[in-house]
């Protein structure tokens, strides 16, 4: 089966009515798109806005303006391998290719005029992998991802520069409908910045009477909760995140929230269609 996935967010700089948020031309705006993924089988491609990164500030007191504009963008082929030789081991490959451009300006004011103190508008391409393994035991499923392990960014201007590399490691454990994570995951860096990730899932599915035939129709719904943080010291340190998904025959309808200090206001809503032919 080949599937097609839409994924949006629903959060902005300023406040907007629920109307307004739901609004299809709102959905379709460069601020409001996160991603794209086509999937069959081991294989799936996918197109992501990786950075979209606007800044223009004037300061009255010193008379300067800073303008600010960074885009990435990410295409991303990814490979599913197992064999039937070893059907409790699999392993997964991401390959991408990034582009994008960054603009920036600084400029002083001297009598009516605005005096430009420094300029940059470059264009960089490159590219990075992921690689990761997992390994049932049972119930239990561990895994091991390496992020950005070869990768490369070339500029026009400037020094190439490799993606700074993450490793993350998980536990998740659970059959049927109930499933439990925990993850770590830390940058290979001297300042790792680890972060530890809690999860629950729970998923039912269940058949019922088409309207228009005897045939038989799948339907699914899956409820999740997590919650992720460097130290876990204090709500305002710890992410919370709630989700939910749905499926009916071919449909499928997801929805996430993701919320620091269960601050709702500062939420971001996140949901995704799937249509699977």
């Amino acid at each position: 089966n080949t599937t097609l996935y839409l994924a949006y967010r629903i959060a902005d700089e300023k406040d907007i009515a629920f109307w307004d948020a739901v609004n299809v031309s709102n959905f379709l705006s460069e601020k409001q798109f996160k991603y794209f993924t086509l999937a069959a089988k081991q294989v799936a491609f996918s197109y992501q806005p990786m950075a979209a990164i606007n800044i223009s500030e004037y300061d009255a007191e010193t008379n300067k303006s800073m303008y600010y504009d960074y885009k990435l963008d990410k295409v991303q082929l990814s490979l599913g391998i197992t064999d039937k030789s070893w059907p409790d081991i699999a392993a997964g490959l991401n390959l991408k290719y990034l582009s994008g451009r960054l603009v920036y300006l600084v400029e002083h004011l001297e009598g009516s005029q605005f005096v430009r103190d420094q300029f940059i508008d470059d264009k960089v391409k490159g590219f990075s992998t992921d690689l990761g393994f997992t390994l049932k035991r049972g119930d239990t499923v561990f895994g091991l991802t390496a992020y950005d392990l070869i990768s490369r960014l070339w500029w026009e201007n400037y020094p190439a520069k490799s993606v700074q590399r993450r490793i993350a490691a998980g536990v998740q454990y659970g059959s049927g409908t109930s499933k439990t994570s925990f993850g770590i995951q830390s940058k290979l860096s001297s300042k790792p910045e680890t972060s530890y990730h809690l999860g629950y899932c729970y998923n039912v599915n269940w058949d019922s009477s088409s309207l228009s035939s005897d045939e038989s129709v799948s339907q699914g719904l899956d409820i999740r909760v997590g919650a992720y943080s460097q130290d876990f010291y204090g709500a305002d340190n710890i992410n919370f995140t709630l989700g939910s998904g749905y499926y009916y025959r071919m449909f499928r309808f997801d929805f996430s929230l993701n919320s620091k200090g269960l601050k709702l206001a500062d939420s971001e809503f996140l949901f995704s269609l799937g249509l699977g032919f």
